[in-house]
């Protein structure tokens, strides 16, 4: 070991030659991953520091479509030194003009606690309770800004909600139970409780859900009083948050978002490795005469191996030293852009666990793409001192050495999962990445096969003829080319793909199935006038309605629910409907529907395939708490639901019976001519004030805006891939230019004119950047069909434009790569080039 060392401090002295695209395609790696990961750190940290901002309170309790009863208020107001009561649901906010204006508005109706934590923000600035006295005829609101622009509203102006008139004393800049921030339908409006009294948006059945903000004492036990919440009122429906977590969903979405994008700066590293690799085995291979000479003065395997896997050790901690303060400084440098950006807190600090993550993929990353190149040393022999022993080392290295790459990989891969947390993610990522380097590898060496072939049919053009012999050659360049550039143009590909295929998909179900609007909050004593607006209509050529009810699944065949199976339709509260009678089209794929005089035990029809996910079958009871009462029943029958239509779907439809008697209220979906909108949605907010309207459109084009903000991190991390495949490039090109050099001096010598070389140098990068580009483009497709027919469930269609960048990007790069390093073998003069190899 200590010859070894001795030997490597020596040829560091040397410099870092032949070593910069390895330092950069490392550290470009380790920094993408550190990056990613200080962000999303900073993030979980704002959200834990601004828990309870973000709730409202130190706790809350929900509850859906209903107030807290005596026994539930009397609890909460023993546990806590103040309670606020908030009551939130959609409305329509009417501005009373020559041609009347509608918008949708997440409203939030609050008392004179609000708000418990924090405070709102207003402009002009003014106390809340100010904004909410009004000008003395009417009360006060406030409303977000991209409303009050939306509908021309200004400080002063009048507006109603239900019957209610308001006048606007303010913009909403910010307020604190804000956990939702960027998710919603709707811009929020706050209003005070009191004020709804008579507006008629508050009757029962009205989707609303009802929210306690609780001021606790210092100290409190939340995990404590978690519990005995839920022991107390187990069959209520209330559900409970505390500041330990103030916004779930939020901190679900950054934590998957987060990991899937490390998992994409595991590619880039891969692409790395590639090129970490590459720079190994350029550079031993100019050590070649060395190490010869070390082994000829008695110098052991082991000490030779030693010797140079010491100076990678040395360079890989250079490395992924720079990729960990690039990837934590610049989160640091950039955090005013990125908190202007985001609509959640972020604390930006250093944090060690992040860099702690992308300094361990990064050694063991280095390990994995090293130990190959380093185990060829083994194979150059002191006899092959003067001739091309490097290049002569070809082959499998030995058993150990494969053994001890299977470990590094599987290392690698187990890390992934460990810090990702999503097992079936990372296994997927890494067969694609491993499926990817396979086909490529097969790829070089098929266009290394074909361009023997077709050298001898090139006779008559020089320059090509060239070209594939410089392909075709078995130390040639194509498979680092192939290999550096393909990868990333793969990643690249696939999130193209996905990314155009999902929008795709969207826009055009949309005009064909999707109603044009959904209607909530209809009240029984409304529904026959709605449908008779509806049915003398021409212009609307199909409706839906069904009553609504919400109601949590609490128990099934006796038991908790959230033991029988662990599912989405388990978590929180779902839609419950009733029928007499199925709907019109309904596929019952197991049991039979009741009878229309039904009046017995209550009855379930259950959707199929979330049953069949479930394990649920027929006979199954399931208990659902609807308004705070406890409904057992049996299932009768499973039945098909789509939701991809935005129709109305219901997990549950019970016999009317059980349900008929809860307060509740109907939905409806509309399908009407785009040119019968407006005069629809003019009548029924004219004659149902209190009901809401939702364009499904504008519904849908949140969703597709949402989507294009998760696609557009993704396109970063795959264009971060991309660079990092670039820079592989440069680095092939950069080390193959003694060999070009020497190349163009032999066809000098011969008679070769340098615009003959040049062309070669052109059509051998070019063809060598369509086969890459092609293989990356047949990888990405593949993987946009199977992350859109089994991940989202939708139909694939690849999309050309995208596929065509692909193909045009990697000639593009190819050319740009190694015509950038033609000059100086264009410019070399024969004779002083073959002389120094005599």
């Amino acid at each position: 070991m200590k010859q070894a060392w001795i030997i490597a401090r020596r040829e560091l002295r040397g410099g870092l030659r032949g070593f910069r695209t390895f330092l950069a395609c490392l550290a470009l790696g380790v920094a993408a991953i550190a990056a990613v990961g200080t962000v999303r750190a900073s993030i979980q940290a704002g959200l834990a520091a601004e828990g309870a901002a973000l709730l409202g309170g130190d706790a809350e309790v929900r509850l859906t479509y209903r107030f807290a009863d005596e026994e539930e208020a009397a609890w909460m107001a023993s546990i806590a030194d103040a309670v606020s009561e908030t009551v939130d649901f959609r409305s329509m906010l009417v501005v009373p003009r020559d041609a009347v204006e509608r918008g949708l508005t997440q409203v939030q109706a609050v008392d004179a606690l609000y708000p418990l934590i924090g405070a709102t923000v207003l402009d002009p600035p003014m106390p809340l309770d100010r904004a909410f006295a009004g000008n003395g005829t009417h009360p006060g609101a406030v409303i977000e800004r991209v409303l009050a622009d939306r509908l021309a509203l200004q400080v002063g102006d009048t507006f109603t909600l239900g019957t209610q008139t308001f006048t606007l004393s303010a913009i909403l800049e910010s307020y604190p139970d804000n956990s939702g921030a960027g998710f919603g339908l709707g811009p929020r409006t706050l209003v005070r409780l009191e004020d709804l009294a008579d507006s008629g948006l508050l009757a029962t059945g009205t989707l609303m859900e009802t929210n306690y903000r609780l001021d606790l004492p210092d100290g409190a036990d939340l995990a404590a009083l978690e519990a005995e919440a839920k022991r107390r009122f187990a069959d209520s429906g209330l559900r409970w948050r505390d500041a330990r977590e103030g916004a779930p969903g939020v901190a679900r979405f950054v934590d998957r978002i987060g990991a899937f994008l490390i998992l994409i700066g595991l590619s880039g590293l891969a692409v790395g490795g590639v090129g970490v690799s590459s720079a190994v085995r350029a550079y031993l291979g100019g050590k070649a005469e060395v190490i010869a000479i070390l082994k000829t003065l008695g110098a052991s395997r082991r000490t030779i191996f030693l010797t140079y896997f010491l100076q990678i050790a040395v360079l890989t901690v250079a490395g992924v030293g720079l990729g960990l303060i690039l990837g934590a400084t610049v989160p640091l440098a950039l955090a005013p852009l990125i908190e202007a950006r985001l609509p959640i807190p972020a604390v930006f600090t250093l944090y060690p666990l992040p860099l702690i993550e992308a300094a361990i993929y990064g050694v063991l990353a280095a390990l994995l793409f090293t130990l190959w190149p380093l185990a060829r040393t083994e194979a150059i022999k002191p006899a092959t001192l003067f001739r091309d022993a490097f290049g002569a080392g070809g082959g499998l290295p030995g058993a150990r050495y494969i053994i001890a790459t299977l470990l590094l990989l599987a290392l690698l891969i187990g890390a992934a999962v460990l810090f990702s947390g999503t097992a079936f993610l990372t296994l997927w990522t890494a067969g694609g990445i491993l499926f990817a380097l396979v086909l490529l590898v097969l790829a070089a060496a098929l266009a290394r096969f074909t361009a023997r072939r077709f050298r001898r049919l090139a006779r008559g053009w020089p320059a090509l003829r060239m070209a594939l012999g410089s392909i075709g050659a078995r130390d040639g360049e194509a498979t680092s080319v192939v290999l550096s550039l393909g990868l990333g143009l793969a990643v690249l590909a696939a999130v193209g793909q996905i990314d155009g295929s999902l929008r795709g998909s969207i826009a055009e179900e949309l005009p064909q199935v999707a109603p044009s609007y959904f209607f909530v909050d209809i009240q029984p004593d409304q529904i026959a006038g709605f449908r008779a607006r509806l049915d003398g209509d021409p212009e609307v050529s199909d409706y839906e309605a069904a009553p609504m009810l919400r109601g949590i699944i609490t128990r099934i065949n006796g038991a908790p629910a959230r033991d029988f199976a662990d599912h989405w339709v388990l978590r929180g509260d779902r839609g419950v409907t009733y029928s007499a009678r199925p709907a019109e089209g309904t596929v019952i794929t197991e049991g039979r529907w009741w009878p229309e005089d039904y009046d017995g035990p209550p009855l379930i029809s259950f959707a199929a395939e979330e049953g069949a996910e479930m394990g649920l079958s027929l006979s199954d009871t399931i208990t659902t708490n609807i308004l705070g009462r406890e409904i057992t029943g049996t299932i009768a029958n499973f039945r098909e639901v789509s939701f991809e239509d935005a129709g109305i779907g219901f997990i549950m439809s019970m016999t009317p019976s059980a349900l008929q008697g809860a307060p509740h209220s109907w939905i409806s979906t509309v399908y009407a001519t785009p040119e019968a909108e407006a005069a629809l949605l003019r009548d029924i907010a004219g004659a149902y004030p209190n009901v809401t309207a939702i364009r499904v459109r504008d519904a849908i084009d949140r969703v597709v805006e949402l989507l294009g903000g998760i696609t557009a991190a993704t396109r970063y991390g795959a264009l971060a891939t991309l660079v990092t495949g670039f820079l592989v490039l440069i680095g092939a090109a950069a080390s193959g230019v003694p060999a070009r050099t020497y190349e163009a001096a032999v066809l000098k010598t011969v008679g070769a004119s340098r615009g003959v070389i040049l062309r070669s140098f052109a059509l051998r990068a070019a063809l060598l950047g369509l086969a890459a580009a092609a293989v990356a483009l047949a990888a990405g497709i593949a993987g946009g069909w199977a992350v859109s027919t089994f991940i989202f469930e939708t139909e694939y269609t690849p999309v050309w434009g995208s596929a065509a960048a692909i193909l045009l990007g990697g000639v593009g790069a190819t050319l740009l790569a190694s015509l950038g390093f033609a000059l100086r073998p264009l410019a070399a003069r024969p004779a002083r080039v073959l002389r120094a190899r005599e």
